[in-house]
């Protein structure tokens, strides 16, 4: 068994240059800087992972972040890590990345923090519209998808994963947002910590359904 990727993913699997192999998927988070939303919603997506499936985390889930204005080589922003801390999450080893073809060419999910960032990964070609979601909007069509049309747990996270990417991508075009607004994740970039914290419940508040979907466990009560 290899480890994960170092102070990035969690789970295991040998990724390719066209998506990632059969025994792995890979959730990309992208804002503009990598420094506060993306860095919360992945690390606040390992966590979860990890408290439904096992500390360390089995299955093959890589989860990792970028940005399109990516602060490559910087950490977190320290209200950032506050609020992970918040959680209960571990916010050690982050380091920003910009975001290159190469990791949308890797992921089998990627869930952006705006319509804009949606709208910036999709530019980039390499098919990645069927995969590429708003983070909010991606919650909004799981919440839609019977559980029991998804592959059991004792089939792999992997396939489970695979299944509801693919069904949430043949919702989208009968679900809309009720407003524009409506899947938007806000910048907290040089706010205040109050607001940071708003932002981070209202991440952790969409990942939820999301985590529980691609485990089919729910979160403890």
């Amino acid at each position: 068994m290899t480890a994960p990727d170092a102070g990035r993913g969690i789970g295991t699997g040998i990724t390719g240059t066209s998506g990632s192999s059969r025994g792995s998927f890979r959730i990309l988070h992208v804002s503009t800087g990598n420094v506060c939303r993306s860095p919360i919603t992945e690390r606040l997506t390992r966590h979860a992972l990890a408290d439904r499936l096992g500390d360390p985390l089995w299955g093959g889930l890589i989860v990792e972040s970028a940005g399109t204005w990516g602060h490559e080589g910087a950490p977190m922003e320290a209200n950032a890590e506050t609020v992970l801390a918040d959680f209960g999450a571990d916010a050690s080893g982050f380091v920003g990345r910009e975001l290159l073809d190469d990791h949308v060419i890797r992921a089998d999910l990627v869930l952006t923090a705006t319509r804009d960032h949606r709208a910036q990964v999709i530019s980039m070609g390499h098919s990645a519209g069927l995969r590429t979601f708003t983070l909010k909007e991606f919650t909004r069509l799981v919440r839609a998808i019977d559980p029991a049309t998804l592959p059991p747990l004792s089939d792999g996270v992997v396939e489970r994963a695979r299944a509801l990417v693919r069904a949430a991508a043949a919702l989208r075009g009968w679900l809309l947002a009720p407003t524009a607004e409506a899947d938007e994740v806000y910048d907290p970039y040089g706010a205040p910590l109050p607001f940071f914290r708003s932002i981070g419940d209202e991440i952790n508040e969409a990942l939820d359904p999301v985590v529980t979907a691609l485990t089919g466990v729910p979160a403890r009560t």
